[in-house]
């Protein structure tokens, strides 16, 4: 059953590098921007989508079928405080640079509008750091993608042995 959970964890996260392997294609100028943004936010969602579907294969896998958790609480309620899956995700959680978090920080920015620029005059320029936010380049999804993938594959193989 668990290896169900992880074929379709595997569909979205391959969905997701699709997505990000297309946003580099050439195309004609004034499409790519909004085909590149499309791509970037779609394949956002995609990984969003797998990271919940992990936690209901982490359910899954410890033969809870009912319930589908969609926060590391409510898989906590399922399996127990003592699952060393959930373990893992909460210490991933706490990393600031792991897949976990950086998903954390797309998730938040892409739930929200985008800020209100100013304009810029000759008497209102002041020098400051632009607002730090996650990295939504096609690399940084990749490498987080390639990380989740590395984490759902490690899970799958660990249980498939039994």
């Amino acid at each position: 059953m668990a290896s169900q959970w992880h074929s379709l964890v595997s569909q979205k996260l391959f969905l997701a590098r699709t997505l990000l392997d297309d946003s580099g294609t050439p195309a004609d100028a004034p499409h790519s921007a909004l085909r590149q943004e499309a791509a970037l936010q779609g394949a956002t969602e995609l990984l969003l989508r797998a990271r919940r579907l992990l936690l209901v294969m982490v359910a899954r896998l410890y033969q809870h079928r009912s319930g589908e958790p969609d926060n590391l609480e409510a898989l906590a309620d399922l399996v127990g405080t003592e699952a060393s899956e959930l373990g893992l995700l909460q210490e991933l959680a706490r990393q600031g640079s792991s897949w976990w978090n950086h998903l954390e920080q797309l998730e938040a920015v892409q739930s929200r509008p985008p800020a209100t620029k100013k304009t810029v005059s000759a008497d209102n320029i002041i020098a400051v750091s632009a607002a730090a936010g996650p990295d939504r380049s096609s690399a940084g999804l990749r490498a987080t993608l390639d990380a989740m993938k590395k984490f759902a594959d490690d899970l799958e193989e660990r249980h498939s042995e039994w």
